[in-house]
């Protein structure tokens, strides 16, 4: 067995990089996305692994439908022809059972196999949390991945970050960031410090899927600009809060302000390094 030990971090980097979060917040890999950093060149190949890791779901007794659900994506044919291909929504637990059904002599598949073990536990413990600590999970989610949405806006071209961030605000509370800690009386406080798990996971749906869709359009070559990348973040709220709004759920501005998170942190300091094995 491989020591992997020091190459964990750049593991998170990497597996986390393609990770998506849909609008119920739950967090799943697209096969075909995978397939390359696994080391496999041909979708063949790799969907004979995926054949094995869905009987390797079903014989522990899990629905493969949960873990393996099918999509179809639109690729790019000969002369421009757009055709749809089979690819994989695949949850954290059945990427965790490709890399078990991929060959382990490949360093990509032995240290996929290592993340996704600890990730999966870290989800089962997850699970087993307090409110409390859930939200101070959360809360590191939306600073790691908002850390992602400044870079990729950068290279969009936006130069003026507050305006940007407030262009989602809008889209998702109707209010800029300034309005929205008068409306909540939060003082000096930012807002996502004073957020609740519910506020939170809204926030960070926001984020990550304008960082998704500005990376579609840098990769595909588009110029953005700061203006065009600006309107993005505002619709992709806007998107998010009609969600919120249909499935009848509180509008974010409507929720109220919770304990500030470094209180929080301070009063349950100790408990999250108590149930985790392993700090990836």
């Amino acid at each position: 067995m491989q020591d992997l030990t020091n190459l964990l971090p750049s593991a998170r980097t990497t597996f986390e990089s393609i990770k998506h979060v849909d609008a119920d917040g739950i967090e799943y890999w697209e096969a075909r996305e995978l397939m390359p950093l696994l080391d496999y060149g041909k979708w063949e190949n790799f969907h004979k692994v995926i054949c094995k890791a869905k009987k390797a779901c079903t014989a522990s007794s899990q629905d493969v439908l949960d873990h393996f659900p099918e999509i179809r994506k639109p690729i790019k044919a000969g002369k421009g022809v757009i055709q749809e291909v089979l690819d994989y929504k695949l949850s954290r637990y059945a990427c965790y059972l490709i890399a078990q059904n991929g060959d382990s002599s490949k360093q990509p598949i032995a240290l996929a196999q290592t993340y996704f073990a600890v990730q999966t536990r870290k989800h089962e413990l997850y699970e087993g949390l307090t409110e409390d600590e859930k939200r101070l999970l959360i809360r590191e989610e939306v600073t790691d991945h908002n850390k992602k949405l400044f870079k990729t806006a950068k290279d969009s071209g936006v130069r003026n970050f507050g305006r940007f961030n407030d262009a989602g605000y809008k889209g998702l509370y109707g209010m800029t960031s300034k309005e929205i800690q008068k409306a909540k009386k939060l003082g000096r406080d930012k807002l996502l410090d004073r957020a609740g798990a519910t506020e939170l996971a809204a926030n960070l749906f926001r984020i990550t899927q304008t960082d998704e869709q500005l990376n579609v359009e840098l990769d595909e070559g588009k110029r953005i600009g700061e203006s065009k990348a600006s309107r993005t973040h505002f619709v992709v709220g806007g998107k998010v809060r009609k969600a919120i709004k249909d499935i009848g759920g509180t509008m974010p501005e409507k929720l109220p302000p919770e304990e500030h998170i470094i209180k929080l942190e301070k009063r349950i300091d100790g408990k999250l390094k108590g149930k985790s094995d392993i700090d990836v």
